[in-house]
């Protein structure tokens, strides 16, 4: 059913997004398999197309911007396997500057209290040199963990950046070591992800899909190679609601490993919790720890799938019932962001994959 895939992603590209990736697995086989595009297409915001437009392959690697999230989700619940946190108290402990009515799970189902995000570049404004590196990412990060609670805690649901930087703060101060080596040392070594990871090396440069166009940066122009997001950027690189890369067959097994129950990185129970509805208010969806259960912006008709999405055009559905994992990579953002129909995508190579899977019948032939 590849054909199929490719048909979707091909209806898609350069309409919506200039390249995209895709993969559903069925008991852990994939099924269906597709890329299409170009990783960079674009010179300027303006749409010029570039002068060197590389096409995208299985083996590219995008920035999965919010699936970052899962990550940082995946590594706390370890530490508290390991006992070093406890997902109910105070991060106050730890992060002297913090609410004491902030926990680790209102930061995981996004009911802290904090706000959405904090340009903390434009507030603490200035180049992340070999100089100032340290002293600027530092002071920058000290004021994002000294955000105010603005909203009332343990819900409503607000989706919150500002409280997974300081989740991935926390998983640094319990694990003793920078987030990125956590990620690697908790997830991607485990688990034999070679392409997965924060920062990637200059090395990797030719096999990743630029995104959007900023001149502000110290290498401007579109951005490839360096994360997108602002807020992970002004911090180094590394934090924990955006920030790491990877290709469809890494996050695949990444996903995979999730559904058989942690896959040597989770306990099955840890597992268990990090999918349970957690019965946050206010949220358009179920909410698990670190993770969307039903969301239809990601998930189209699998109703009870969870897993997450990004900003820059990617997404990881993971549903059990149906032993079916789905991987949609793109870069949507690629000149610039606000493109329609992102959504509409994700929803189609859900609605195959739940196809694939046996759970809804083929589409009707209609006679020429």
């Amino acid at each position: 059913m590849s054909d199929r895939l490719e048909a979707i992603l091909a209806d898609a590209v350069p309409r919506l997004c200039p390249a995209a990736v895709a993969l559903i697995a069925v008991d852990g086989s994939v099924v269906a398999a597709a890329a299409a595009g170009e990783l960079v297409r674009y010179a300027g915001a303006e749409g010029a197309l570039a002068a060197d437009r590389p096409p995208v392959g299985r083996d590219s690697i995008f920035d999965l911007a919010s699936i970052s999230k899962l990550f940082t989700t995946v590594v706390l619940l370890s530490l508290a396997e390991e006992g070093r946190l406890d997902l109910d108290e105070p991060v106050s402990g730890r992060i002297a500057a913090a609410d004491r009515s902030i926990t680790p799970r209102r930061l995981l189902t996004h009911t802290a209290g904090l706000p959405a995000g904090r340009r903390i570049g434009d507030e603490l404004p200035g180049p992340l040199t070999p100089a100032t590196a340290e002293r600027l990412a530092g002071a920058r990060m000290a004021a994002m963990l000294s955000t105010p609670v603005a909203h009332p805690a343990g819900g409503p649901y607000l989706y919150s950046d500002v409280g997974m930087v300081m989740a991935g703060r926390l998983a640094e101060l319990a694990g003793g070591a920078p987030l990125d080596v956590l990620v690697r040392d908790r997830i991607t070594s485990v688990l034999g992800l070679p392409d997965t990871g924060y920062r990637p090396e200059p090395a990797l440069l030719e096999r990743i899909a630029a995104t959007e166009f900023k001149p502000e940066r110290a290498r401007p122009g579109c951005v490839r190679g360096e994360v997108h997001d602002e807020t992970a950027y002004a911090l180094g690189g590394v934090a924990g609601h955006a920030g790491v890369f990877a290709t469809a067959a890494d996050l695949l097994a990444f996903g995979e490993a999730l559904r058989l129950g942690g896959g040597g990185v989770l306990r099955p129970e840890s597992v268990a919790e990090m999918t349970r509805d957690q019965g946050v208010a206010g949220a358009p969806f179920r909410h698990g720890l670190g993770v969307r259960i039903g969301d239809p912006g990601i998930a189209g008709p699998l109703a009870d799938a969870y897993g997450h999405s990004g900003f820059t055009g990617t997404s990881l559905v993971v549903d059990p019932a149906r032993r079916l994992t789905v991987v949609l990579l793109t870069n949507a953002v690629h000149p610039v962001r606000g493109r329609d129909g992102v959504r509409e995508l994700r929803g189609a190579v859900a609605e195959l994959a739940a196809r694939l899977a046996g759970h809804l019948p083929a589409p009707e032939t209609r006679p020429a």
